[in-house]
């Protein structure tokens, strides 16, 4: 097909054109991914100093590195950097103009804690973040949600100091703080944390921020004159600078000086001056830790190299500007921010500048990426938490040479540790054992006390009671001579004691409580209220805590034994009871005895009597037998032989009972003797009431106040001063001027009665107390101190030895200070059923076994018994049996046939009939005669005679001479196992049959 000119001219045209509208597409679409969106942010920094100028040079450092390592990033940002001019009205002023001219979506800034208020107020209504890196101030509660603190609030390090001061066991310290809003933003949090750990702030120094040299050295003279000697400085470094060099000049910074710097100065450190830091060799500073990275290292030589005088010494302040920054950009990125204009809100026509400004569409979507931005920063680990950075790490570090030193590191969970590292325990830690080498003021290693006497040459004032009476404790002596006083005693060489203990040396001297003419002025209360007043530095003696005067003074721990006791006469009751012997067992324990000795030799007597001469006899010859013999086992003086085994048990089991109860016997008997003779005239404090007795009390004692609590008549209370006059009071009697009882501490009680140990006794109960103290004002660091010390020399001989040389040789007398009472002290049955719980199951058992045995060796006496017979008459004859002798004993084996015991029944008369024939029955089936071959029996006649029972197995042993058996040779005749089967005991002896 042919194709015109002008078809062809038409078709390259549309070619080109469409051609030329995608090339001019891809260009356009080219153009919009290379050229970036500038977004506006506002920089208020003071720009007249050198942290001004630092913080700017590493914002614009940030942003060069991030976006040179970025490139892809599709926003930059653009500052617009104002001067805030060192003052609020300054910075308020810059913020202003960027958010109402340049409409900047965020400021970083500002560079002081003062001027942040401000402008955190303007952020929050334009809804722009305002970033700071340097205002570490804590603000009010009140949450600022477009306040972003880039840095470590001032309150986040009080715990690491409190740490530092509990460490070193530090008791006062003293804050030395600017007086603006930086200074005073700290105090209640660092009074908080060392009240934590017990230590106290007796003063607060305050320095006017732009103080004059002669205003700090006129500061520094008051510290000196106080006792404190640990301060802690929270200022900025252009004012901490003078105040250390003029502590240096006025010998503040030597030994026994213990300064901590806050954050605010050891921050920049290395920016100070060579000659201030070398005032400041000693000085333990914290400032939060920074890890020493790669990324730090090569950031540091960056700015080594650029040579900037803009860019003066890096500190932490400079890494967190850096990071601020990198933070922002990183954050606006991913917020894919725009530079949109703010949304003007409707303004009156009459309003003002600070109106007249509108709102960041932007501020809540960029609020939210920075809050989710979170990097690994020059400074540590970047993650925001509720508009705060976030880190409980700080460096403890030491003033030495030209520079700081790390001697450690507190965190929040380990406390203090040396190093950082995996192995660090997960316990927290305040031990100063913790720490590395340091180097105190005065070029020292031993750490301050942290409390000395004050440098205007005044010594402690230490008051001292005089007294008449019980100068063991104390005794205060004139010397006219020299005008000077002598004090000694018991209380006086423990406090030297103590006072030696303590880790420094303090001056003190005694002075007498007294008047003018060298008595009292006034009574224990006095003495104490003096030291409230402060003409005392404290007060020694025979002082006991009480709690009225606990609300003005503190005390030490008590170095004596505590407690109020009652100490009346003793009445002598030796011979006035004739039955005494008695008391020391109750009549259940006395009757029980009885019974159990009774019972005991029945079961001797029952068990000895068919095998023991001994044990038989006539009927009145038996029964004396049985009570002779129960008693005398009470002494052991039983002479009479026991065969039977099982008395014998009986016997050693009873013996054991009678020993324990003779001892408890001659024990409580004793002992009650004695305690008769000395039984208190009164046992109860109710028996002085009810009659209205006299009591006493030692002279100025808080005892008088204990009485008139006890519902005591003020008028029966007589006092004393001494420890004679005292006995002679008891002497007199409550009703002849005298007293009945009295009333005192135990130390005074123990020396009265070591002395009149056998005409007084104390009583109790006691009244508690807490004991001899020492007094010092409130609040007064040596307390702590001196309670420590007190342990050390209770603990230890030193107390032995001062108690040895006061009182030794006057508590030799046996103490009798046991608590008497006048309950009867008698033991009772229940503390010895036991004993004879023990005995009777003994004493049964055996006799269930001797039954048992006899029974059954008697059995035949009950089955060969008439059926229709009583039973009484089995058991007449069961004892029939028992009464005579058991000749199977081994005690009767050599005993005639006339002594012999045929089963029972008058047996005896028996034997003698068939004696009386002549001859025996010839019975060879049942009878067998072992006699010579050459014996010849007569006949055997008809045995008539009447038996009972049936014969038993036996043995016989005959006299042959004794029975007119002339014709035998032998001497015995033996009946070998003859069984008798009674037929009708009431018959002759043929109805009884007899088998082999």
């Amino acid at each position: 097909m042919k194709i015109s000119s002008r078809q062809l001219i038409f078709s390259l045209y549309l070619f080109f054109d469409l051609s030329l509208k995608t090339f001019t597409a891809h260009m356009a679409m080219a153009q919009n991914q290379t050229v970036p969106i500038n977004v506006d942010v506002g920089v208020v920094l003071n720009m007249d100093n050198s942290l001004g100028k630092m913080g700017l040079s590493c914002i614009s450092m940030a942003l060069s590195n991030l976006y040179a390592s970025n490139s892809h990033y599709r926003t930059r940002l653009v500052l617009h950097t104002r001067d805030a001019k060192g003052d609020d009205i300054g910075a308020a002023a810059a913020a202003l103009d960027l958010l109402k001219n340049v409409e900047v979506k965020a400021i970083i800034g500002p560079q002081c804690s003062m001027q942040a208020n401000f402008l955190i107020a303007l952020g929050d209504k334009a809804q722009v973040p305002i970033i700071s890196f340097s205002a570490t101030r804590p603000l009010s509660s009140i949450r600022r949600p477009y306040f972003i603190r880039v840095t470590q609030k001032d309150s986040s390090q009080v715990n690491a100091i409190s740490a530092i001061v509990k460490a070193f066991g530090w008791r006062e310290v003293v804050p030395i703080y600017v007086h603006n809003e930086f200074g005073e933003g700290i105090i209640p949090f660092l009074t908080d944390a060392l009240e934590n750990v017990n230590a106290r702030v007796p003063y607060r120094s305050v320095i006017p921020s732009m103080a004059t040299d002669d205003q700090i050295v006129a500061e520094l003279y008051k510290l000196m004159t106080m006792q404190t000697r640990v301060f802690i400085v929270h200022m900025l470094t252009s004012l901490g600078s003078r105040l250390f060099t003029k502590a240096k000049l006025l010998g503040m910074m030597s030994e026994n000086y213990a300064w901590i710097i806050t954050d605010g100065i050891t921050n920049e450190i290395n920016s100070m001056d060579t000659s201030v830091i070398e005032s400041m060799l000693g000085v333990i500073g914290v400032k939060p830790y920074v890890p020493k990275t790669k990324e730090l290292h090569e950031f540091t030589t960056q700015c080594q190299r650029s040579n900037l005088t803009l860019n003066p010494e890096l500190n932490i302040y400079g890494l967190w500007a850096y990071d601020s920054a990198t933070a922002l950009a990183m954050a606006i990125e991913k917020a894919r921010l725009t530079n949109d204009e703010f949304q003007m809100s409707n303004v009156p026509r009459n309003a003002t500048d600070l109106e007249r400004f509108g709102i960041s569409k932007d501020g809540p979507e960029l609020l939210q990426a920075l809050s989710n931005t979170a990097f690994k920063g020059l400074s540590g680990n970047f993650q925001l938490l509720d508009g705060q950075l976030q880190s409980s790490l700080y460096e403890i570090v030491n003033l030495v040479g030209h520079g700081a030193r790390a001697v450690g590191y507190w965190t929040k969970e380990t406390g203090i540790v040396k190093e950082l590292n995996s192995s660090n325990t997960k316990t927290y830690s305040s031990s100063k054992n913790k720490f590395g080498s340091i180097i105190w003021p005065g070029d020292t290693t031993s750490p301050p006390k942290g409390w000395v006497i004050p440098t205007n040459g005044k010594i402690l004032r230490i008051g001292v009671p005089v007294k008449d009476g019980y100068t063991e404790f104390l005794q205060v002596s004139w010397n006219s001579a020299s005008n000077s006083t002598e004090v000694k005693g018991y209380c006086k060489d423990v406090f030297d004691a103590v006072m030696a203990k303590l880790p420094y040396g303090i001056p003190y001297e005694y002075i007498p409580f007294a008047t003018s003419d060298h008595k009292s002025a006034g009574s224990y209360n006095d003495l104490v209220y003096q030291v409230y007043l402060g003409n005392y530095d404290g007060a020694v003696g025979d002082v006991t805590i009480v709690a009225s005067r606990s609300q003005y003074v503190d005390f030490t721990l008590p170095y004596t034994e505590s407690g109020v006791s009652m100490i009346v006469p003793i009445k002598n009751n030796k011979g006035k009871n004739a039955w005494a012997f008695l008391k020391p067992l109750s009549w259940e324990l006395w009757l029980t005895s009885f019974c159990s000795f009774v019972f005991i030799g029945f079961l001797i007597w029952l068990f000895e009597h068919r095998i023991n001469e001994d044990f038989r006899g006539p009927p009145l010859h038996q029964v004396g037998m049985i009570f002779w013999f129960a008693f005398s086992t009470m002494v052991f003086a039983q002479k009479d032989k026991i065969i039977s085994n099982l008395a014998r048990f009986v016997l050693i089991i009873w013996l054991f009972v009678v020993l324990i109860l003779a001892q408890i016997y001659t024990a409580s008997l004793t002992s009650m003797l004695t305690v008769q003779q000395q039984q208190p005239t009164i046992t109860d404090i109710n028996q002085l009431l009810k009659k209205k007795e006299y009591v006493g009390y030692l002279q100025g004692s808080f005892v008088y106040d204990l009485l008139k609590r006890m519902n005591f008549d003020e008028s029966r209370l007589v006092q004393y001063r001494s420890l004679e006059e005292l006995d002679t009071l008891f002497s007199k009697g409550s009703g002849n001027g005298g007293i009945a009882a009295a009333f005192d501490e135990k130390p005074y009680t123990k020396l009265f009665l070591a002395k009149y140990c056998s005409k007084y006794t104390m009583v109790e109960p006691t009244y508690k107390t807490d004991g001899f103290a020492f007094v010092f004002p409130i609040g007064s660091p040596l307390v702590p101190d001196v309670s420590r010390a007190i342990l050390n020399v209770t603990e230890g001989e030193k107390m032995t030895e001062i108690e040895r040389t006061w009182f030794w040789e006057k508590t030799r007398c046996p103490d009798s200070s046991m608590s008497l009472s006048s309950n009867n002290n008698s033991l009772g049955l229940e503390s010895f059923w036991g004993l004879f719980l023990i005995a009777g199951i003994a004493a049964v058992s055996a006799l269930i076994i001797y039954v048992i045995l006899f029974l059954h060796e008697h059995w035949n006496v009950l089955r060969c018994s008439d059926p229709d017979s009583s039973i009484w008459s089995k058991i007449v004859k069961l004892l029939r049996c028992f009464d005579n002798k058991d000749l199977s004993s081994h005690t009767f084996r050599n005993i005639g046939l006339t002594e012999r015991n045929i089963c029972g029944g008058n047996c005896r008369e028996r034997l003698e009939k068939v004696s009386s024939h002549g001859n025996f029955p010839q019975t060879p089936q049942s009878l067998s005669l072992n006699t010579s071959p050459h014996t010849n029996y007569p006949p055997s006649p008809t045995f008539s005679t009447r038996i009972e029972q049936c014969l038993s197995p036996l043995q016989v042993e005959v006299n042959p001479v004794k029975n007119g058996m002339t014709n035998l040779q032998a001497e015995t005749v033996h009946v070998v196992e003859p069984e008798i089967e009674l037929v009708n005991p009431n018959q002759d002896l043929h109805d009884c049959r007899i088998h082999k």
